[in-house]
């Protein structure tokens, strides 16, 4: 996929969370291409066997399982990658539990109807196990003087103000304690990006726009009825990735603490809008047909 703006991943090492299916996947193909060496992590690798089957004969990819809540398989990864490929340049924060994960098929959960047990389990993938893999990998930044941090939340965390008061983008979605969480990691990413900037490591958070993901079709066949106004098609995997690159390529801490807007931020350097990226292969329509 040609990207227009300049790259500079060749050879850098990127450590990418929930790499084996969806943007994760996206992601680490759009390094690869770039000539970068990637340490591959998901807690399942299950399910996407010829994809695994391509990473395992690459010598430039380590492929890792890796449970975010899990201390020891965290350590193990980490050392694994320093082994391998010497350190860590870039983290991309890609892992996270959704609420169709918790609530499936349709994800919707209201704060009242949920029990303690599913924000404990779902702030301990979404916050506490990204801080944990960050203190981690981020060390060879620090030490090196040089890294980037790129996380992926969700835009359902956004607030506006109107007449001097702020409301939320879409708290009609009903997804709590999801949008809590990408909320709670969103703030602790731009605090870490103050806290690091004297060591030179870049710390920045994007919004991708609405995306087929793994589990996006039941999803969305549970919460559409027959008559109902679904919104556009949702983007294929792949917009993210001219962004994640961009910000992944500093060598030298020019942007940091900020939050992407991926769709406006493809719009604004010429790689197209909705209907470049937008999922063709996909139909409303068909889904409510389907049995």
């Amino acid at each position: 996929m040609p990207i227009p703006i300049p790259l500079d991943v060749k050879d850098r090492v990127a450590a990418i969370t929930g790499a084996a299916r969806g943007m994760g996947r996206a992601v680490l193909e759009g390094f690869l291409a770039e000539g970068a060496k990637i340490v591959a992590a998901d807690k399942s690798w299950q399910g996407v066997d010829e994809f695994r089957e391509k990473l395992k004969s690459n010598p430039n990819v380590l492929m890792v399982e890796m449970d975010v809540t899990d201390n020891a398989q965290i350590d193990a990864a980490y050392e694994a990658a320093l082994k391998k490929f010497g350190g860590v340049d870039i983290l991309v924060n890609n892992a996270a539990m959704r609420s169709r994960d918790i609530f499936p098929p349709a994800g919707r959960s209201t704060t009242l109807e949920t029990k303690d047990s599913d924000w404990e389990r779902m702030f301990g993938v979404n916050v506490f196990g990204q801080l944990k893999v960050i203190r981690r990998f981020i060390q060879p930044m620090i030490q090196k003087r040089r890294g980037n941090i790129v996380s992926v939340v969700s835009s359902g965390i956004l607030h506006h103000s109107r007449g001097g008061a702020y409301t939320a983008l879409r708290p009609n979605s009903r997804e709590m304690p999801y949008m809590s969480t990408k909320a709670a990691f969103a703030t602790l990413s731009f605090y870490l990006a103050d806290e690091v900037k004297e060591s030179n490591v870049a710390v920045n958070i994007i919004i991708p726009g609405h995306t087929r993901t793994t589990g996006f079709d039941e999803q969305n066949r549970a919460r559409l009825v027959p008559g109902s106004r679904p919104g556009p098609l949702p983007m294929v995997p792949e917009h993210i990735v001219p962004l994640v690159l961009h910000l992944a390529s500093q060598q030298v801490k020019q942007v940091t603490g900020k939050m992407f807007d991926v769709m406006e931020w493809n719009l604004e350097h010429g790689l197209g809008g909705h209907e470049r990226w937008a999922d063709q292969s996909f139909s409303y329509d068909a889904l409510l047909a389907r049995k």
